[in-house]
């Protein structure tokens, strides 16, 4: 089955090139693309649990995390979420994902923003909690997906220690899948992933216009 990535790569070369292309060029260009993909797909291994990291720090790591949560839900998968940091609110998404209740497990379990606690060993214990919860989930073979939210943001702060997590890690069954969201992933962390994205910023609009952080955007 081919990848969103094997697509948008597929989509790049073909406007790069037919416009110069006759029918009869362009047809069979996309013949002999279309034998070399279908080739590549069945060589490809059938099915691997991943390790996943979104970072970078652009928008949309939570997000684009959560569009996963979605997709393995509408398989029937259940799911495991645990949101370092956040917590000192109800995440809209926590609402929402509440229509899977028998799919999905929810913990947030921070207190919020390092500079709103400004407490830095209750941080600590917070996020420790959370990792704890996070490695049951791991561990748990019921969980075809984990995701930890915001865990490269303790890793960072050093609240949590790298190679403690990637033992975790080590842990989950084969087939399942982790992803960890977070500006500021480790090295090591990067290096052991099998797909990472990182969020680059471009533009925001609290940072260049003053806006706040809007309902359904942002939480």
């Amino acid at each position: 089955m081919q990848t969103n990535e094997t697509l948008e790569t597929t989509s790049d070369l073909v406007v790069a090139e037919s416009s110069s292309l006759t029918d009869e060029q362009y047809r069979k260009k996309m013949q002999r693309r279309k034998e070399v993909q279908s080739q590549r797909i069945a060589q490809a291994v059938p099915e691997k649990g991943l390790i996943i990291v979104n970072t970078g720090n652009g928008k949309g790591k939570t997000t684009a995390a959560l569009g996963m949560v979605l997709r393995s839900l509408g398989h029937g998968y259940k799911v495991a979420i645990i949101q370092f940091i956040k917590g000192a609110w109800e995440p809209a998404e926590k609402e929402v994902f509440s229509l899977w209740e028998d799919q999905l497990e929810f913990h947030a379990m921070g207190e919020g923003f390092t500079w709103d606690t400004q407490d830095r060993d209750r941080d600590i214990v917070q996020a420790i909690a959370a990792w704890e919860k996070g490695l049951e989930s791991i561990r748990n073979p019921d969980f075809k997906l984990v995701l930890l939210d915001e865990i490269n943001i303790a890793l960072k702060l050093g609240y949590l220690r790298v190679e403690e997590v990637l033992a975790g890690l080590n842990q989950k069954p084969v087939d399942n899948h982790v992803i960890l969201t977070g500006r500021g992933a480790p090295t090591a962390l990067i290096e052991r992933a099998d797909l990472v994205t990182e969020m680059t910023l471009i533009k925001h609009p609290f940072r260049d216009q003053g806006v706040k952080a809007q309902p359904g955007i942002e939480y």
